[in-house]
């Protein structure tokens, strides 16, 4: 243990992240990365210890979607690096905020492999695409100026991913100052003449409609205030799930890639993007024609315009919708017609289902039942998912987590985790298909070991699903779409995991409240023939 009072730039450097507020730090330590190990045995900052480099990625995805911060990632050079990528590319998708810092291996002239351990060609070019900023430190100073352009983006712009490498000859290096954070900026303000501007539309506006993101998921009053105010319907991503009630009167409902909701889109003459890049995974349709005025809300400047009638306000979500409720004006006439529509296109609701869904949608309402209020859901790429995250109505936001943009397996159950860590006093059900969970069913270890309060609802189906329609619809003979599953009840014991199998519909309600109820994990396995119809 070091005895002298001179710290490495690997301490300085948690010390530092401490101060930024950093509370939780997941990472698998590695020969070259223990001098950032050394700094953790010294500072208030939790380490966890997950089974896997992408674990630790989605767990710092879930962390950081629960409670709105960002969380950081430690992995060593190369290997960490790459196992880690997957996790990445899922947070910067759907703009989840993760710091990860690394070791690098010392730059060479030449820049050829030179077979060192771990070593990649250009390691910094391996996360660039994956990350808001991916920098290298060439020096001492770099560190600190590199970390404050990470909370500082955290701050102002999207927040996105960040990694900083770290040659393994500086981070041994006693470091030569003392580092202290700075301020951190607040995102940017709309001015005055842009809140007029936009109230004016909104209020010149035949059926205006909000749509909100996760980048208004702090502005649930603000949102239901303005859409009260000035009749406005509402529309939410997934990643905006609960920012509405699903009582809302001035909402339908359902996502945005419901064909009901699409005719909603299309026929409005004003559409407010508040917090969302408004991408294709939110709405799943090319085709879909939206050349009417609109106004973009967003922390980035180059957020996507979809129509030459385009304004952007480049501020925070909270503080313009804030803004306008002060401005636009109160509308009794629209908002009394535009509540009409939204209870006309709710009565699509059920029948805009297809067979599988309403199949789903009976269990989803089992599920729903057993559900407490301040509860936690993250779900995996799996058909019931895709289901809930359309139709399942929430209280409130930042509660269902859905790996929406790079649409990855093996999400649900790290980032059930990382909820669980955030968040110590919410009960927290992972919704997870039986292929997905094999992606990262090692964690279980972790949960087990940290006696975290999660509850896995297995969605078994013996199949990758999904796909297995999709070459069914496409005339493709089903190949690498079927396959043996282990035993999930031993599978469960081997990991001190509490188990309920499910087998008759009627168990679903009290089998999940039982398991939310008991102390520590469960894994509650339900076979899709179980709601067969």
């Amino acid at each position: 243990m070091k005895k002298d009072t001179a710290l490495t730039v690997g301490e300085s450097l948690v010390h530092l992240l401490e101060q930024y507020g950093i509370e939780t730090v997941f990472g698998i330590p590695g020969t070259h990365s223990i001098e950032l190990y050394r700094g953790l045995a010294s500072s208030r900052i939790r380490h966890v210890n997950p089974r896997h480099e992408q674990g630790a990625g989605f767990m710092a995805d879930g962390y950081a979607r629960t409670v709105g911060k960002p969380a950081a990632c430690f992995v060593i050079t190369g290997p960490g690096v790459t196992n880690l990528s997957t996790a990445i590319g899922e947070a910067y998708m759907d703009s989840a905020p993760m710091l990860i810092v690394s070791p690098v291996n010392e730059p060479v002239n030449d820049g050829i492999n030179h077979g060192r351990l771990h070593e990649i060609t250009n390691q910094e070019a391996v996360t660039r695409p994956l990350c808001a900023l991916s920098m290298t430190a060439t020096k001492q100073s770099d560190i600190p100026d590199f970390v404050h352009q990470a909370f500082e983006l955290f701050a102002t712009q999207n927040p996105r991913p960040v990694h900083l490498h770290i040659p393994l000859g500086l981070i041994r290096q006693t470091a030569t100052d003392q580092w202290k954070a700075k301020p951190v900026p607040q995102a940017a303000e709309a001015t005055e003449s842009q809140l007029n501007q936009t109230a004016a539309l909104i209020d010149e506006a035949d059926r205006p409609v909000l749509i909100v993101g996760g980048g208004a998921s702090h502005a649930s009053t603000e949102v239901q205030a303005l859409a009260d105010r000035a009749g406005i319907i509402v529309l939410t991503t997934v990643a905006g799930r609960g920012i509405v009630t699903g009582e809302n009167r001035l909402g339908v409902g359902a996502q945005l890639r419901a064909p009901y909701v699409q005719d909603i889109l299309t026929s409005a003459d004003l559409i407010v993007f508040a917090g969302t890049e408004f991408g294709q995974t939110d709405h799943w349709n090319d085709d879909l024609a939206l050349t009417h005025n609109q106004v973009w809300i967003n922390l980035d400047a180059d957020c996507p315009a979809r129509s030459d009638r385009s304004i952007l306000l480049q501020a925070d979500a909270r503080k313009v919708l804030a803004g306008l409720i002060g401005k636009a004006g109160q509308n009794p006439t629209r908002k009394a017609e535009l509540e009409a529509l939204c209870e006309s296109a709710r009565k699509h609701h059920a029948k805009d289902m297809s067979r599988k869904e309403r199949r789903h949608w009976d269990a989803l309402v089992s599920i729903q039942n057993a559900l407490p209020a301040n509860v936690i859901v993250t779900s995996d790429m799996t058909q019931i998912a895709y289901t809930a995250v359309d139709y399942l109505p929430l209280s409130s936001p930042r509660s269902w987590h859905h790996p929406t943009g790079y649409g990855t397996l093996g999400y649900g159950l790290p980032a059930a985790i990382g909820a669980a860590l955030s968040s110590p006093d919410r009960p927290v059900v992972c919704i997870v298909g039986d292929a997905g969970l094999q992606y990262t069913l090692p964690e279980m270890g972790l949960a087990t070991e940290l006696n975290l309060n999660i509850t896995i609802l297995l969605w078994n189906n013996d199949a990758l699903q999904q796909i297995r329609d999709d070459m069914d619809n496409a005339q493709i003979d089903p190949i690498g779409v079927s396959q043996k599953n282990p035993d999930f009840s031993a599978l469960a014991m081997a990991y001190h995991w509490d188990y309920r199998n499910i087998s008759d519909s009627s168990q679903i309600t009290p089998e999940i409240a039982a398991a939310i109820q008991s102390d520590g994990p469960t894994l509650v396995e339900l076979h899709e023939t179980v709601v067969s119809n």
